[in-house]
């Protein structure tokens, strides 16, 4: 189960970042966009951290 989180986190911020941020500046504009493009890249980046595997 957790391989598949570690294969899976990485793409997923991969795909979603670039579709939601769109998204967002069009409906609510540049404001809430630029807050959702932090928002996403921190809690992209702490999942990267938190389910990164290291070479023992």
């Amino acid at each position: 189960m957790l391989r598949w989180i570690v294969a899976l986190t990485p793409l997923a911020g991969v795909i979603i970042l670039p579709l939601a941020v769109p998204i967002i500046i069009d409906r609510f504009g540049i404001a809430p966009g630029v807050f959702t493009v932090l928002l996403l890249t921190t809690l992209w980046f702490a999942a990267m951290l938190r389910t990164s595997e290291m070479p023992h």
